[in-house]
């Protein structure tokens, strides 16, 4: 698959999800459920490597999963646990899913085009 189409994807993606959990817990917050600022702390992760996505900057895609990662467990969680968030909870995870699979893919495929990488140790 092309670093472009890799690139398409995982963006979309990304922004999906985050007006997907910025609704969601924006929603909990406004009716009371959640405090604002909890609702905030799960929104907050999401934005911190939101410009690198936006750029295609390959090294931020390879750490963008760390994050993602937290968000898996908690829909993993909420899709074993709910009845009445399932919708929101499938839709969470596979978002997530998809992006567990295109950020370091297209990460590797990106930084192989630049010609980036880790530095070989050389051999005396």
């Amino acid at each position: 698959m092309s670093s472009d189409k890799l690139f398409k994807i995982s963006r979309t993606c990304y922004v999906a999800l985050l007006l997907l959990m910025t609704a969601w817990f924006g929603n909990q917050g406004l009716t009371g459920e959640y405090s604002m600022v909890f609702s905030l702390l799960w929104i907050l992760p999401l934005l911190a490597p939101l410009k690198g996505i936006l750029t295609g900057n390959p090294y931020t895609y390879a750490w963008a999963s760390f994050i993602i990662c937290l968000y898996l467990l908690h829909g993993l969680t909420l899709l074993y646990v709910t009845d009445t968030a399932l919708v929101f909870a499938i839709i969470e995870v596979l978002l997530l899913s998809v992006l567990m699979i295109t950020l370091p893919f297209y990460a590797r495929v990106k930084g192989r085009e630049l010609g980036l990488g880790l530095k070989k140790k050389n051999k005396k």
